[in-house]
Parts: structure tokens; sequence; C-alpha cells
């Protein structure tokens, strides 16, 4: 009987190691670094559900032509705290009778990596003629345009456009989105700060003064400017400021 007792336990721990196991390793979870760390982001239009998104570096009409390193879904992610002021911005559009068309947000680090890599391979122009074509790629680090960090990867950097509910179009800024040149700068044509169009330049007075509602707009919101690109804004009072994300741009939560 005894002997019976022993191989009854025996066996019942036998059993019951494999399932101890289990529970020490999903309760002793590996750290995940910072820059792995996705719990401070949210899916874009789960906060802003009138935003329409055109995931440009998904795609391949970007300027590097192909789909980038790090986008695994034509999602866009952002910071909760960005987030939740740029729905103060769709708002603020949507009663003007706009929405908000979104290309980009938060971008991995192994992202830029590429962009780094494409901007090095002086071979490839394949898409010089639609983002770059007055520029010599040779010199798109020197000038700004490729740099080895983008406060895109902290997370709360943002490219955008106006779309017209009223004509189902995207509003004309005189300029798509990455065009490598002076034409992409708010100051091109007038004063941001002021809003007054100056002329003589190959914009329109609609184009800037559609930038300028959009730029309006973001600023009264909390978003800092930038001096290149008037599609890009960051939230000015970023969560993330020392922190280069480099989680993969995927719906969360799944």
């Amino acid at each position: 009987m005894n002997r019976l007792l022993r191989i009854l336990v025996v066996l019942a721990i036998a059993l019951a190691v494999p399932f101890v196991i289990r529970s020490l390793k999903s309760d002793n979870k590996t750290p995940v670094s910072p820059e792995m760390d996705s719990s401070g982001f949210v899916n874009l239009t789960d906060v802003v559900p009138d935003a329409i998104i055109e995931a440009r570096y998904f795609a391949t009409y970007n300027f590097v032509g192909a789909r980038v390193d790090g986008y695994l879904e034509p999602v866009v992610l952002y910071t909760r705290e960005a987030a939740e002021a740029l729905k103060a911005v769709s708002d603020d559009v949507k009663a003007q009778g706009y929405r908000l068309k979104v290309y980009d947000a938060y971008r991995p680090q192994c992202a830029v990596d590429h962009f780094v890599r494409w901007g090095k391979d002086l071979a490839d122009s394949l898409m010089k003629p639609y983002f770059y074509p007055d520029q010599d790629k040779a010199f798109l680090f020197e000038r700004g345009y490729i740099a080895e960090k983008s406060g895109h990867t902290r997370g709360s950097a943002i490219d955008l456009t106006l779309f017209d509910m009223a004509t189902g179009k995207e509003v004309d800024m005189g300029g798509v989105h990455d065009w490598f040149g002076i034409e992409s700068h708010p100051d091109y044509g007038g004063n941001p700060d002021t809003g007054e169009y100056t002329g003589g330049v190959n914009l329109t007075e609609e184009q800037f003064r559609n930038r300028m509602i959009l730029r309006q707009a973001m600023v009264r919101h909390g978003f800092a400017t930038y001096d290149c690109e008037w599609w890009h804004f960051s939230l000015a009072d970023e969560p993330y400021p020392d922190t280069y994300f480099n989680f993969p741009v995927k719906t969360l939560g799944k």
C-alpha cells in the first residue's frame, strides 16, 4: 500500500511540474526596454475617429519608393497625450468644414535607419521626380532633409494636412507631403506668425491661407511648428523628450 502511495505521489509531482514551470515563466517576464515599450501609445483613430489615415511609409508612394522598415500595418500610432491634444484640433477644424488627414506620427528608429541607408545610396533616384527634382541627393543630409534622429521617433510628432468635407478632396496646400525644397517652408510666401501673405513666389494666396488654417489650429491646441515643413508639428509638452522608440507600427492591443 505504501509503495502504491509513493508511486501516485511521484506521478502527481511529475504531472504538476510543467504547469509550475509555465506559471513561473509567465510571472517572471523579461522587462521591456524603454525603447520597445508601447504602453504610453494609442491607435490614433481610437482617440481621433474623424482622422483620415494615409500611411505613406507602409505604402510605396513616399520618397523612398518602398515600404519602410518597421511599418507592419497601415495604421498610425501616437502618444496618448498628443492624441488627446489632436482630438481638440480635429474638433476645431471639423467646425470649419475640414477633417485631418494624417500621413505619419510615431516612427520607429529602424525606419529612420532605413531613411539613412536610402540617403547614402546615391544610385537610387526612383522617386526623385516626385519629391526632390531640384535637389542633389548627395546633399540631402547636409541640407537637413535626412537625419539619423527624428522627433517622430519620440512619439509626439505628426505629419498631416486638411481634407475638405464639402469638395471631398485634400485641401490645396501648394505642395506635397515630404517635398524636399524651400517651397515646403511655412514662411514660403508669407509670414506664418502673422498670417500675412507676401507673394512673389510660386504659391497662391489661397494656398498660403490654407496652410495657415492648419497651422493656427495646431498651435491653438498645444502643438509646436517646424520651420522646414508646413505639415509637421510636435506636441509642445511631449511626454518622452529623451526616448527614441523602436517598436513596430502595428495595431496596438491585438
